[in-house]
Parts: C-alpha cells; sequence; structure tokens
C-alpha cells in the first residue's frame, strides 16, 4: 500500500541492493532484490495506489482520494478487482463535483468489473438509474432499477430502490 513515490523509493532500493550484491559477487542475494524490484514494477501497474485512495475515500477525504487515483498511470492496466473500484471511486468524486456526464462514465465502465460483493454492484446500479431520472430517461431507469433489485442485499439499498421506483412512476 504505497503511493507512486514510495514506489519508486522502493524501486531504488532493490535496484541498488542487486548492484551491491553483485559488487560483492553475492549472485543469489542480487536476484532476490531484482525478483523484488520486479515485483514492485508489477505491483505498481496492477495495483497502483487504488488501495490507498479507496481508505481515503471511505474516510471521506475525497480530495486526497483524487489524488491517490490521478497516480495510476494507466487505469486499463489494473487488475480486474482495482479497476472496478478505481471506477467507483472516480464515478462518486465525478458526482461530487457536479459532473454528472463523468460520472456516468465511470459508472458505466465500474458495472463491468467486480467491485466487492453483490450489494456494492447494486450500489452501482443505482447510481445508474439516479443518473437517468436526472436525464429523465425512463426506460434506462427502470432498467437499472430491476437490475438493482436483483442484486440488493441490505435494507438501506432495497430502501433507496423503493424511493427511485416512486421517483420513475412520477416521469
Amino acid at each position: 500500500m504505497y503511493n507512486s513515490l514510495g514506489r519508486y523509493a522502493l524501486m531504488a532500493v532493490f535496484l541498488l541492493a542487486a548492484l551491491v550484491c553483485v559488487f560483492f559477487t553475492q549472485y543469489e542475494l542480487a536476484t532476490v532484490a531484482g525478483f523484488l524490484f520486479v515485483f514492485v514494477i508489477w505491483s505498481h501497474f496492477r495495483h497502483s495506489s487504488v488501495l490507498m485512495a479507496s481508505k481515503y475515500f471511505k474516510n471521506n477525504e475525497f480530495g486526497k482520494a483524487k489524488l491517490m487515483l490521478a497516480e495510476v498511470p494507466n487505469p486499463e492496466r489494473l487488475s480486474k478487482n482495482r479497476r472496478g473500484y478505481y471506477e467507483f471511486m472516480q464515478g462518486n468524486i465525478a458526482l461530487k463535483e457536479e459532473d454528472y456526464e463523468k460520472a456516468e462514465y465511470h459508472f458505466q465502465l465500474a458495472s463491468r468489473f467486480p467491485v466487492g460483493g453483490k450489494n456494492e454492484k447494486s450500489y452501482v446500479l443505482i447510481h445508474l438509474a439516479n443518473l437517468a431520472l436526472r436525464r429523465k430517461d425512463k426506460e434506462r431507469a427502470e432498467v437499472y432499477v430491476v437490475k438493482a433489485k436483483e442484486l440488493s442485499e441490505s435494507s438501506r439499498s432495497k430502501d433507496i430502490i423503493a424511493k427511485i421506483e416512486r421517483e420513475i412512476s412520477k416521469l
């Protein structure tokens, strides 16, 4: 759980350790340091700073979460589990900033990746239904609500779905 700067520092340490070990003819230790260097590079592209961003996101520190998400070099390279959380957090941050088109884009992407359990996935669909309601797109909102109902497990999400259904019926 490091940010980009921390990973770069670790890469430098492992690379330096490998070079020192080669200088002192400790090839086994140099190999271990080399593997650790490669592991940190792999971790940088597959996991990036999404875990740290989720920590800030859960603590309602959206500014810090946005900074951590901005460190992700290429979201397409993230692992499936991390990509879902990345898109979910980006969508929520866009909602906070009232950029509804961007929020819908990120929630659409989040709906294609794993985002925790069924209940978390239902919240993605609830957000999409709310955004469809905002645009007065009754058909899309109904489809999202049906899918969210299937996945909903908590009473809170079921209450939200019921409220959305009442709003849909008013359209």
